[in-house]
């Protein structure tokens, strides 16, 4: 029968899901055994876990079912160990807040980068550019609103929001690299430009964001990197 306490992450390292649990398993001081996938030739272990997706993260918890997804994971993980660096706020209405703009961030937001990655125009990517300043927009005034005046989403510490946002920041600084673009600017996202120097310095994250060297090399990987428009 395996610890009770036993935590074991299916991940790879350029992931930003993957990097959101990890965030929060650092920010909650939790161990745990980081198993490393190799996506390009699948393990029986991650397809036998995520047999739906078979995609990762996946959380192995003591001898309880696989838990995937990342979010869903974080939210487990905040439910077990509410003591430790409790990340979603106690408060209904809060709390479903929280969740409206994660799922946004996931299903609205990031899915931008994927689209200006694999658009080869210029018009194009102008135009995905422009809906990502919408979004960074909506999210500034989200920023506003949940933070009340302080550094993170959740006030004076780091919360739900922090998690799920933040561990896209090194994707976002290498995609505006490649594209001459600025996810995070201090004219018409002031806040957020500084809430992002912020989170990206914390230790919990910066310990396991990936370097640009890895996320270079995953985009290629898996065929999703294509030359920006010149």
């Amino acid at each position: 029968m395996a610890n009770e306490n036993e935590i074991k992450l299916i991940g790879t390292p350029a992931s930003p899901f993957v990097n959101r649990v990890q965030f929060a398993l650092n920010l909650k001081s939790l161990n745990y055994e980081y198993i490393v996938e190799n996506l390009g030739q699948k393990s029986e272990l991650l397809i036998t876990s995520n047999p739906v997706h078979k995609k990762v993260p996946v959380l192995l918890h003591a001898d309880k079912p696989p838990i995937c997804e990342s979010q869903v994971i974080v939210e487990y993980l905040d439910e077990i160990h509410p003591d430790l660096f409790q990340l979603l706020p106690s408060a209904p209405l809060d709390r479903a807040t929280c969740r409206f703009w994660a799922t946004y961030i996931d299903s609205k937001f990031f899915p931008l980068y994927e689209e200006l990655r694999q658009t080869m125009n210029k018009e194009g990517q102008e135009a995905i550019k422009e809906e990502m300043i919408t979004a960074t927009q909506l999210l500034e005034e989200a920023f506003i609103k949940s933070s009340n005046g302080k550094v993170y989403f959740g006030g004076d510490k780091i919360g739900y929001l922090d998690v799920v946002l933040g561990c896209f920041i090194n994707w976002t600084k290498h995609v505006d690299e490649l594209y001459d673009f600025k996810t995070f600017d201090e004219c018409r996202t002031p806040q957020l430009t500084k809430w992002a120097n912020n989170i990206s310095s914390h230790e919990a994250l910066k310990s396991v964001a990936p370097a640009k060297e890895t996320l270079t090399n995953f985009f290629v990987m898996l065929n999703f990197f294509k030359p920006p428009y010149k």
